[in-house]
């Protein structure tokens, strides 16, 4: 802010320079034509030297540097130069010459005029130089902020990654922890036990490798869509509430198909978290969540339906970019890097669509060419 303040004060120093120059200017030329008419109309005796004298001082008063020289360029005249030096010294010549290359002298008759710029160009100068530096302090401390912002947002990034490999792993975690009660509070082992554990070591490999994906080129695999949202719903349903606060997890399909090209890890990757995201939106609640698949001409689709309080107005318009969260201690990573998936990796379009209850995910992806064909 003292930048600016700095700035617009130095503009105004300029304007007012500029100003007061012309007005000085418009003042002195009124003088001088006064005087010298004065003079000239004057019977009193002398009164023509008397204002070219006058007109001398004015010209002195100007502050203008003034040398002139006559048609052997000899000095003849001289008025506020730096110096206080007889006309025939070797400066005064070098510093008309120095004038000749700011201004082009000026011809009259046998004599030949070099003059310099007004006091109020060298103030300007001064201010433009000025100008110039807070402009230039002003880019530096903005260089400055933006690669701290960046730093900033990168930090947190970091750590939005680090608390959503957390996440992911937490719910095989869990689910590992709670086969293992099971297995120590009973004498036999639960029915499908084995199967279970294997899903959940099967869901950290995916984790890990999922991670591994990011910054590297996706694979082009053929997915069924509807496999997919099958595979994905079959291992979150055992994990739900089951007694209070029960949340059903359907699947509308019509098959395992459309076919759509991509990579799957990463794919499962972006349903799982807007799964995730529509099963803590019905956190303390019963509820239903329904992934539907259906193609529209050449694009399969795949929705992601809740019941649930929906998503905030005022959220809707940024509720993809990182940091946005309507969950309390929510980092705001997991749709920001679904839609990523979706739309950087695949081609596709990860929207919230309208509803007037709950909310809907939409992920759209282009159908295989085998598929069309």
């Amino acid at each position: 802010m003292m930048l600016v303040a700095s700035l617009i004060g130095l503009s105004i120093g300029g304007s007012v320079i500029v100003a007061r120059h012309f007005r000085q200017d418009a003042i002195a030329t009124s003088r001088i034509y006064s005087r010298v008419y004065e003079g000239l109309l004057s019977g009193r005796a002398g009164a023509e030297v008397e204002a070219l004298f006058n007109l001398s001082e004015m010209v002195t008063r100007s502050g203008i540097p003034l040398i002139v020289t006559d048609g052997m360029g000899n000095v003849t005249a001289a008025e506020n130069l730096p110096w206080d030096v007889p006309l025939d010294d070797p400066r005064v010549m070098e510093l008309a010459r120095e004038l000749d290359r700011r201004n082009p002298p000026v011809r009259e008759g046998v004599n030949v005029i070099h003059y310099g710029p007004v006091p109020a160009v060298t103030q300007l100068k001064t201010l433009a130089i000025l100008q110039a530096l807070a402009i230039a302090s002003m880019v530096a401390v903005g260089a400055f902020a933006y690669r701290n912002a960046m730093m900033s947002q990168r930090d947190r990034l970091w750590v939005a990654m680090a608390r959503e490999a957390a996440h992911q792993m937490g719910t095989p975690l869990t689910s590992l922890q709670g086969w293992i009660e099971q297995i120590r509070s009973r004498p036999t082992p639960p029915e499908g036990l084995a199967d279970h554990l294997s899903a959940d070591a099967e869901r950290l490999e995916r984790v890990a490798k999922r991670f591994e994906r990011i910054g590297n080129p996706a694979n082009r695999d053929v997915i069924a869509l509807g496999a997919l949202a099958d595979h994905v719903a079959g291992y979150f349903r055992p994990r739900l509430p089951q007694h209070a606060n029960t949340i059903e997890l359907r699947v509308d399909a019509a098959g395992p198909g459309p076919d759509v090209e991509g990579d799957p890890i990463l794919l499962e990757w972006a349903l799982e978290s807007l799964v995730k995201n529509a099963i803590d939106a019905l956190k303390g609640r019963t509820g239903t969540i329904t992934l539907k698949v259906d193609s529209q001409e050449n694009k399969a689709v795949l929705r992601v339906i809740d019941d649930g309080p929906g998503v905030p107005k005022e959220a809707r318009g940024h509720i993809f970019q990182p940091g946005t969260s309507t969950k309390e201690g929510g980092w705001g990573i997991g749709l920001a890097l679904a839609r990523r998936v979706v739309e950087d990796n695949h081609d596709g379009k990860l929207v919230l669509e309208h509803t007037e209850v709950g909310a809907t995910f939409a992920i759209t992806l282009p159908i295989t060419k085998q598929a069309n064909a």
